[in-house]
């Protein structure tokens, strides 16, 4: 099964590591790195807004995305948030196949 990377991007640690366990613990991804802060320039609602932002990047399988997309959804705090999945074309072997052992159901 493909494996992708999925992106999104939390308002504080806190929530990203209560969405990060989550996803692991339900086997929706196999690994969730919590990235330092970085600010977010972006156009909401007609107004530019500056936040703090914490990146988070998630490997998982197109097969468990769905549920992963739904999960993230729901575990999110943000009206709209961002969630991009970029598929992994290439990869160490071992490491692609563990992602799809740990996300197996």
């Amino acid at each position: 099964m493909p494996a992708m990377l999925v992106i999104t991007n939390l308002p504080d640690r806190a929530a990203a590591e209560r969405l990060a366990e989550r996803v692991i613990g339900e086997r929706l991804a196999a690994c969730v790195n919590i990235l330092a802060p970085c600010r977010s320039v972006y156009r909401w609602k007609g107004a530019v807004q500056h936040d703090e932002e914490h990146p988070m990047l998630i490997k998982t399988t197109a097969e468990r995305y769905a549920a992963l997309e739904r999960a993230l959804r729901e575990g999110h705090p943000y009206e709209l948030p961002e969630i991009i999945a970029v598929p992994i074309d290439r990869g160490l072997p071992e490491y692609l196949s563990w992602v799809e052992t740990e996300t197996r159901t």
